[in-house]
């Protein structure tokens, strides 16, 4: 059943972005976008035995989007896509939504988020979903089963649905810049008064910066101008996605085809199976370098190099040429003995 994680995510994934691209978090909009898509018809084809376990599948693969780091509008969507899931299953009981109990925080700062934003739908929705009993409260996220290793398979987050970073900019808000400002100035005045007109060359008593809130000020500022200046590369990375592929498939074609014509045109040396067969070679090829153009040697045998090295007189020669048997060993003087011939087998007829 694991083997359809990949593609649930997939086919999630994509109805998300497409929630994604209206800008908006109304329960109306991703039910059109729903019909549109017939995602109901995820749970068709399902024997009876693998209802079940379809079903938390897929639940599980959607509950993923509910948590952070994903965006408000993303977890939004998670949260209409689980309310979705669970009413179109076909599994009776309904398998309910394993809901971890450290995942319980971020669900209620979620709803109480929603609920200041003035979202009720998304409210309405969680609020539905727990009165159905549709939440299984359970320790872990996943099952976990006694005495089996599982290998944790890290899935990819998809950056498009990834919150923008905005702490800085929701920490140093221009209030607390006023009152950093205003802390900082009675803070200078109190040090003046209290030391004395020599010390205050000192510059061990100046524990804060001068230019400590125009600083932080600057700061987030260049850190506002550089997402800016991010979202806008990417664009123009996305919208420059099909000419940029096509150039880097033809130049990968290019050098396919040079590391071929250089493979193809030397001669490799056989292994030592084949080396008895000559290496043939194309002189004629243009692109072969001057290694190409060169076969190997074959070396002369062990017994034609001894005898172009030795010099023996006619008689020695003879008795050195000759076979000499393991049974001649035994006497010196004796001769060698002929093999005596095999005689040949002959197949007696039978007559009927």
């Amino acid at each position: 059943m694991d083997f359809y994680r990949k593609q649930v995510k997939s086919d999630c994934e994509e109805l998300l972005s497409r929630f994604l691209r209206t800008d908006s978090v109304r329960f109306e909009i991703f039910a059109k976008i729903w019909r549109e898509m017939k995602f109901s018809h995820i749970f068709h084809g399902t024997t009876k035995h693998e209802k079940r376990q379809f079903s938390r599948l897929v639940l599980d693969s959607a509950y993923s989007f509910l948590l952070p780091p994903f965006s408000f509008q993303i977890r939004v969507g998670g949260l209409y896509l689980l309310y979705s899931l669970y009413h179109c299953q076909s599994a009776s009981p309904p398998e309910q939504i394993r809901l971890a109990l450290k995942d319980w925080e971020d669900l209620k700062k979620f709803e109480k988020d929603a609920s200041n934003a003035q979202h009720h739908d998304a409210v309405y929705i969680l609020h539905r979903l727990m009165f159905l009993k549709a939440f299984l409260f359970t320790a872990m996220p996943t099952v976990l089963v006694y005495k089996k290793k599982r290998k944790a398979e890290r899935s990819m987050l998809c950056e498009e649905f990834m919150e923008r970073a905005s702490c800085p900019q929701e920490l140093i808000t221009a209030k607390l810049l006023e009152d950093l400002s205003s802390v900082h100035d009675l803070y200078e005045k109190l040090k003046t008064s209290v030391c004395s007109p020599s010390e205050k060359a000192d510059s061990s008593l100046s524990l804060i910066n001068k230019d400590l809130v125009p600083q932080l000020r600057d700061t987030v500022m260049d850190f506002y101008k550089w997402q800016q200046r991010k979202e806008k590369s990417d664009e123009e990375d996305d919208s420059g996605e099909g000419t940029s592929s096509q150039q880097a498939c033809s130049r990968r074609a290019e050098q396919l085809a040079l590391i071929k014509s250089k493979a193809y045109g030397q001669a490799l040396e056989a292994p030592k199976s084949r080396r008895h067969r000559q290496v043939e070679v194309d002189f004629t090829s243009s692109e072969a370098g001057p290694s190409s153009g060169s076969s190997r040697i074959s070396k002369p045998s062990l017994k034609s190099r001894v005898s172009e090295t030795l010099q023996m007189s006619g008689d020695l020669w003879k008795e050195a040429s000759t076979t000499t048997y393991i049974n001649c060993l035994t006497t010196i003087d004796s001769a060698p003995e002929k093999p005596k011939p095999l005689k040949k087998f002959k197949w007696h007829q039978e007559w009927t």
